[in-house]
C-alpha cells in the first residue's frame, strides 16, 4: 500500500498547530520518500481523501511547491479509475498497471457511492492548480451520470454498477457507503463560491429525501438518521452518520423556502443523539453503531458493533455546532470526549482504539488510524480555538478534514485584471 499515510495526513494538521519543525520534518520526508510508482493495489476513495487532500491543504497553507506537484502527479495516477463504460470509477486501482477492480463484496460489481461521490473537492482543484480541465471533467461526468437516474423516493441508493450505469441493491444510507456523496454536495456549491446552482439543489432535494424517508424520533424523543434497505428501514445509527450533524447545520444557512431555523434544529437533535450515544457507555466514548428498537436507545446491541476507533465524527458535528450557535454544551461536551481520549485510549505509542466502549477497562486494538490526527485531533482543537482560526467563508473541509480553498468567483475588476 501506499506508505506515508499518517504523515501526510496530519501535515496540515502540524500547520494549523504551529508545529512548524515538525512540519519541516515532514515535509522533507515527502520531498525524499513519497512515492506513487509503486506496484500497489490502492483504494481510489482512501487515497484520495487522504493523500490529494492531505497534500492540498498543505500547499494552501504553506505555499510549498512540493506539494502542488506530488498532489498533481497522484491525481494523474488516479486517472485510469475512470476507464469504465459510464466513467463512474473503480474502488480499487493498481497503481503500476492502471488496472481497476470494485470491491468483490459490493453488491453486483458496483462502485459505491460514497467513494465516486467523493472526488469532486479535490478534482476541482487538481484541475486549477494543474490548468488540466481532465480532472474536473472525471466529476462532472459522475454529476451527469446520476442526474439521469431514476433516484428511489428521491433517494441514493449506496451501489451503482460502472458497466451498466444502474442501481445495485436499494440500500440507503447517511452512514458508510453514503455519508461523504451528500457532503460533497453541499460543499461544491460552498467551494465554489455559491456559484455551483446545480450542487446546491442536488444537496437540498437529497436532504429532504433523506427527512422524509430516514429520520425518525425514538419513542425516548431522540432523533436519528436510520438505513433503508429496499423500502424497510434498519433502526440503526452508524457513529459514520454522526457527522450529518454539522453537515446540516453547515447547510442551514442556505435552506430553501425558510428551512434554516428548521435545519439548526434538526443539526443540534442529531447532535443531541451522537452524545447520547457516548454518555450511555462506560467509557464515554461512543460505539461504532447504535440501535433504537426492542426499548433500546442510542445503544450498542452487538458485540461487533461496539467497538470505537479514534473516530472523528461526533466531534466534528460538536466543532460545527459550537462556531455556529456559541452554546458552551458543545465545548464541555468536546472536553468529556478529550478527558475519555485521554483515560483509556493513550497508551505509550500514541492512541488506540478500544474494543468494547461498554466494558470498564480498555481492551486495546493497537490501532492509531491517520484519521485520528487529520480529523479527530484537528476538530478539537478547531473546537477550542477562535472562529477566525480557518473561517468558513474561506475554507471547506474535504471529508478527511482537509481545508481547502473557496474557489472566488472573479469579480469584474478581478477578471480585466487578469485579461
Amino acid at each position: 500500500s501506499l506508505k506515508g499515510a499518517t504523515i501526510v495526513d496530519a501535515l496540515d494538521t502540524l500547520y494549523i498547530m504551529e508545529m512548524y519543525d515538525e512540519f519541516e520534518a515532514a515535509t522533507e520526508w515527502v520531498e525524499r520518500n513519497l512515492d506513487f510508482n509503486m506496484n500497489a493495489e490502492i483504494s481510489v476513495f482512501e487515497v484520495n481523501i487522504r493523500f490529494v487532500g492531505g497534500l492540498l491543504s498543505a500547499y494552501y497553507l504553506s505555499g510549498k511547491e512540493v506539494f502542488r506537484k506530488k498532489a498533481v502527479e497522484l491525481g494523474e495516477k488516479l486517472l485510469p479509475a475512470f476507464k469504465t463504460p459510464t466513467g463512474i470509477p473503480w474502488a480499487l486501482l493498481n497503481l503500476k498497471s492502471g488496472i481497476g477492480r470494485n470491491w468483490p463484496w459490493a453488491s453486483g460489481g458496483s462502485s459505491i457511492l460514497a467513494e465516486y461521490g467523493t472526488l469532486h473537492l479535490e478534482f476541482m482543484h487538481l484541475s486549477a492548480l494543474s490548468g488540466r480541465p481532465v480532472f474536473a471533467e472525471k466529476v462532472m461526468n459522475i454529476r451527469k451520470v446520476l442526474n439521469r437516474l431514476d433516484k428511489p423516493q428521491g433517494l441514493y441508493p449506496n451501489y451503482l454498477n460502472p458497466n451498466s450505469g444502474q442501481w445495485g441493491q436499494h440500500h440507503v444510507s447517511v452512514g458508510g457507503l453514503g455519508d461523504s456523496f451528500y457532503e460533497y454536495l453541499l460543499k461544491a456549491w460552498l467551494m465554489s463560491d455559491k456559484t455551483d446552482e446545480e450542487g446546491k439543489k442536488l444537496y437540498y432535494d437529497a436532504l429532504q429525501a433523506i427527512e422524509k424517508n430516514l429520520i425518525r424520533k425514538s419513542s425516548g424523543g431522540l432523533t436519528y438518521i436510520a438505513e433503508w434497505k429496499g423500502g424497510l428501514l434498519e433502526h440503526k445509527m452508524g457513529h459514520l452518520t454522526c457527522f450529518a450533524g454539522g453537515m446540516i447545520a453547515l447547510g442551514a444557512d442556505g435552506a430553501p423556502d425558510d428551512k434554516t431555523g428548521h435545519q439548526m434544529e434538526l443539526a443540534a437533535e442529531i447532535a443531541r443523539t451522537c452524545h447520547e450515544s457516548y454518555s450511555r457507555t462506560s467509557m464515554k466514548l461512543g460505539p461504532e453503531a447504535f440501535r433504537f428498537d426492542g426499548g433500546v436507545e442510542a445503544i450498542a446491541t452487538r458485540q461487533n458493533e461496539k467497538y470505537f476507533i479514534l473516530r472523528p465524527e461526533v466531534i466534528e458535528t460538536y466543532m460545527y455546532m459550537w462556531r455556529f450557535t456559541h452554546d458552551p454544551k458543545y465545548r464541555q461536551w468536546g472536553w468529556e470526549a478529550v478527558q475519555a481520549l485521554e483515560k483509556y485510549c493513550r497508551v505509550d505509542g500514541g492512541y488506540s482504539g478500544v474494543r468494547d466502549v461498554y466494558a470498564n477497562t480498555p481492551n486495546h486494538d493497537d490501532v492509531q488510524q491517520s484519521f485520528y490526527l487529520a480529523e479527530t485531533l484537528k476538530y478539537l482543537y478547531l473546537l477550542f480555538s477562535d472562529d477566525d482560526h480557518l473561517p468558513f467563508d474561506h475554507w471547506v473541509f474535504n471529508t478527511e478534514a482537509h481545508p481547502i480553498p473557496v474557489i472566488k468567483k472573479q469579480t469584474p475588476e478581478m477578471a480585466n485584471h487578469l485579461k
